[in-house]
């Protein structure tokens, strides 16, 4: 079943039940539809899209920020048999160009916030043939969404859409350099929806609160397990520990999925009193989990201390996977936090060295995973493609080792290995380390060249808030919790850089201070 599918059931079955909540706290505007206005809208949106030619196999870019109409517009698209080009709301105008080019899309469906952007580079992109504006007053050129669906037939389009069928083209977060093309089918996103319901055990009852970026194949995908059964999401359009919890209260959350820094804001804003939790009903809220980057079990150890009761779970996954679940901890293996976990639902995983054959037990090898979230391929990248899929499993290009009990626990990415002197020193373990340290808000480390040596590991730290923290301190905490060769050779106060996703922007740390 796709997904176009699970929302026009929901729409049979819950028609007047809550779908969507759109909060949007500094403006005081909140908004909700039920499941058959969701269902309509996707089928007017697809319907004006095929009226303008649209056909199965195009391509529609999706330029919005997190709304209500980027959901619909998600839906209406991959409902008409074309595949949805979801595009980073940090992309520049020549990002979005590089995206448009490959795609070859046909047409753009953009909000207001970026208009000047897409201004810049239009007359560059031949074939876009129409231009969708979300907001008030489009340029010229441009249409208007809300008078296109209008006027479009709310009834279904009647585009049979089949399960090995192309669907989504996401461009990767662009850490490891320019982003990928990654293309998802049906089948892929059914997976995600089958594996996030089986290790959540989410309910029509349930009311995930989306946070996190809604052209990343993350939080989304955790909420398709929301989707599966009807349950309903909240879009909190502005992020602060403050409108979290308000969210949470006022609308009954009970799933939050956090990224690593905003776990920390909410911890440091209640450590240091502007948050207090009696002051709000969240006795609703039963799961918080992580994913997307390293997850510190010193911050997991802390928020047991405020939320003991609360269930917790370590995600992980990538685009190429579609998204999260691959591997999971699972909310019943917490006294393991510091693993990702195990093979996912209905996924396979193992870790294998240079050759793909599996190592013992305890030794590090690469992270490779098979099922049938595996993504179909990298867009018109062949080569690209056979490197990372083989036999049917996905090579992650993290490394990891399994402990005696089968718990897989990443060591760091493949390409972020520090070598020193002849020696592997893997960030993570140094940054998990170095996050313990009561005065550190955030660090990242890279290794940078070195003469002598190879390389030298650095460390990036970012002090919490109000507190003073010296290189020498830094070093002796070092002394005590990391062998010599593992210490950073340098110590430098700054902003660690993280994407959207919350994951460390390495190359632009590299650049900066090499």
């Amino acid at each position: 079943m796709t997904i176009a599918e699970m929302l026009d059931r929901n729409a049979r079955m819950y028609p007047d039940d809550c779908a969507l909540i759109e909060l949007s706290p500094s403006k005081k505007k909140r908004k909700e539809i039920t499941w058959k206005e969701f269902n309509e809208r996707v089928n007017r949106i697809a319907n004006a899209l095929t009226s303008r030619g649209v056909i199965k196999g195009d391509k529609v870019i999706h330029l919005m920020l997190n709304s209500i109409n980027w959901l619909e517009a998600y839906f209406g698209i991959i409902r008409t048999g074309a595949w949805a080009v979801p595009l980073n709301f940090r992309f520049t105008s020549q990002d979005i160009k590089y995206c448009a080019d490959i795609a070859e899309a046909k047409i753009m469906i953009s909000s207001e916030e970026f208009s000047e952007r897409v201004e810049a580079i239009s007359p560059q992109l031949p074939m876009i043939k129409d231009y969708l504006f979300v907001g008030q007053n489009p340029p010229e050129g441009m249409e208007d969404f809300e008078e296109v669906i209008s006027e479009a037939s709310s009834k279904p389009v009647g585009i049979e859409l089949k399960d090995d069928d192309a669907c989504g083209l996401y461009f990767t977060s662009g850490t490891t350099g320019a982003p990928k093309p990654i293309l998802i089918t049906h089948k892929n996103m059914e997976c995600a929806a089958i594996t996030e319901n089986r290790h959540h055990y989410q309910t029509h009852e349930d009311n995930f609160i989306l946070l996190a970026p809604l052209y990343h194949t993350g939080a989304k995908m955790h909420w398709f397990g929301s989707l599966i059964v009807g349950g309903r999401a909240t879009l909190l359009t502005e992020i602060s520990p403050r409108y979290i919890f308000e969210a949470i209260h006022r609308e009954r959350g009970t799933v939050v999925f956090l990224l690593v820094p905003w776990a920390q804001d909410i911890l440091g804003a209640m450590d240091r009193g502007e948050l207090k939790k009696e002051d709000y009903d969240l006795s609703c809220w039963r799961l918080m989990h992580i994913g997307a980057q390293p997850v510190p079990p010193s911050l997991i150890k802390h928020w047991k201390e405020y939320f003991p009761g609360m269930q917790y779970d370590t995600n992980y996954g990538l685009s190429e996977s579609t998204g999260p679940g691959c591997v999971h901890l699972g909310i019943e293996n917490e006294r393991k936090v510091g693993a990702i976990g195990k093979a996912g639902f209905n996924w396979e995983a193992r870790i294998v060295d240079d050759k793909g054959a599996d190592v013992p037990r305890g030794e590090i090898g690469e992270l490779v995973v098979r099922g049938n979230g595996v993504m179909k391929e990298y867009y018109k990248n062949p080569e690209r493609t056979m490197e990372t899929i083989r036999d049917g499993w996905l090579y992650t290009g993290d490394m990891a080792k399994v402990d005696d009990e089968g718990f897989i626990y990443l060591v760091d990415r493949k390409k972020d290995v520090i070598i020193t002197g002849g020696e592997n020193i893997f960030p993570v373990e140094v940054e998990d380390i170095l996050q313990s340290h009561p005065k550190i808000y955030d660090v990242g480390v890279i290794g940078i060249p070195d003469e002598r040596l190879g390389e030298i590991a650095v460390a990036v730290i970012d002090p919490k808030p109000g507190e003073n923290i010296t290189e020498e301190e830094i070093k002796a905490f070092c002394e005590q919790n990391l062998p010599r060769y593992k210490r950073p050779r340098r110590i430098i106060f700054d902003k660690v850089p993280r994407n959207p996703t919350g994951k460390i922007e390495k190359p632009k740390m590299r650049q900066k201070y090499t």
